[in-house]
């Protein structure tokens, strides 16, 4: 063989090597490129189970923590939260009537004077805290003057009847005069004492009276005085009212009941008047149902009488009036601010160890301020009564925060 063609076939082999071995390099790069594929396919398909994995812990640890607030003591405190004890307690059925307040009109008094005259002192004034004989007023009356004028003569006529009878009953016991004359003498002592009696009477009858021709109006009884229409030197009779007395102590509750709830309202059922502009509310009994019905509303006017010693009752408030119609006892009852809606249930919050938690209960009949709990609380579980919108507002804000 030649030299070249000797090289001629080398270059061949040569040739032939290197196609072959890029060839075998290629399908090791693309095996090696598929396999660090795959690994990074698994590491990211790894990974990705572990962030759901997590996600999955994270949503189990927030379903925990679901309707649960975690509060110190000083927290609680600081939110101005109350706590109330679920128990038993007697609740009643009630209806709600629209009422006000009114005078007690048997403890009101018109005060008029009996004798006309002038007005020479007015010594009480509107709004004043009268007590019982004290003096409203004082007039000079003419009329006094001659009733007192009156009396005074009777009196001395009688005196003198009395002399006469007397010396008149001697001389005929020793029959120095008839008897006529004695019978005649003892009629005119009988007939004096009359008129001083009479005279007595009339003076009586224009109630106390000052020295000279003073007339004083009095208080009746304790009271208030609610209305005054004197002014000194004012002329004033008997048809003039002077004075409008009434007992504050005690006043009444009115309300109108139509035909169809009058079998619910007798007398003696109790009410609870409440008053939102007062904040307050006060037991009473109804003692009048009135047997005719009103032109206007048709409807029959029902009053309570009501004790109000402080004076916050005053007449003209407008109060709302439940009438307790059934008494029973409920086995869980806790006050109706302990209600809350949260997530569209309704829930107390119930004390833990941590602070609150949000139960989810049934709510029953009402009461006076009061609620029945058939469902989903204890007896005897304290829950949040004053306060209880403040928690709900921070669990609600909880919720928030895990949602973003």
């Amino acid at each position: 063989m030649t030299n070249p063609r000797k090289v001629a076939l080398l270059v061949a082999a040569i040739a032939a090597l290197g196609l072959g071995g890029l060839a075998w390099t290629g399908n090791l790069g693309q095996a090696s490129n598929a396999q660090a594929r795959h690994d990074d396919h698994g590491e990211d398909s790894h990974g990705h189970g572990s962030e759901k994995a997590a996600e999955g812990h994270a949503e189990e640890g927030h379903g925990e923590e679901e309707g649960q607030l975690h509060l110190s003591i000083a927290q609680i405190e600081a939110a101005g939260v109350q706590l109330a004890a679920a128990g038993p307690r007697e609740l009643g059925t009630a209806f709600s009537f629209p009422g006000e307040i009114r005078f007690d009109e048997d403890r009101t008094a018109h005060v008029v004077p009996r004798v006309p005259g002038v007005v020479e002192a007015v010594q009480a004034e509107l709004g004043q805290a009268v007590k019982r004989g004290q003096v409203l007023a004082v007039i000079a009356s003419q009329q006094i003057s001659d009733l007192r004028s009156e009396q005074q003569a009777a009196q001395r006529r009688l005196e003198l009847a009395r002399l006469t009878f007397q010396r008149e009953q001697q001389l005929w016991q020793e029959r120095i005069s008839a008897e006529q004359d004695y019978l005649q003498a003892r009629q005119v002592l009988q007939e004096a004492e009359i008129a001083l009696a009479n005279a007595r009477q009339k003076v009586a009858a224009v109630g106390p009276a000052g020295a000279g021709n003073r007339y004083e109006l009095r208080a009746p009884f304790d009271a208030v005085v609610v209305e005054k229409h004197l002014t000194v030197g004012e002329v004033v009779d008997e048809t003039s009212n002077a004075f409008t007395l009434s007992d504050l102590s005690r006043v009444w509750a009115t309300f109108a009941v139509a035909p169809r709830d009058l079998d619910k309202v007798v007398t003696g059922r109790n009410v609870t008047v409440s008053a939102p502009d007062l904040g307050a509310q006060v037991e009473g009994k109804v003692n009048y149902v009135g047997s005719l019905l009103g032109e206007q509303n048709r409807a029959a006017t029902v009053r309570a009488t009501l004790a109000n010693p402080n004076g916050a009752w005053r007449p003209g408030l407008f109060v709302n009036i439940a009438v307790s119609v059934e008494r029973f006892n409920a086995a869980v009852v806790v006050p109706e601010s302990a209600l809350q809606t949260w997530e569209e249930q309704t829930v107390v919050f119930a004390r833990t160890e941590e602070g609150f938690e949000a139960r989810p209960v049934k709510a029953g009949r009402r009461d006076a301020g009061h609620v029945e709990i058939t469902s989903g609380l204890a007896a005897g579980t304290q829950v949040a009564a004053a306060g209880s919108f403040v928690l709900k507002s921070e669990l609600g804000k909880g919720s928030a925060e895990h949602s973003h």
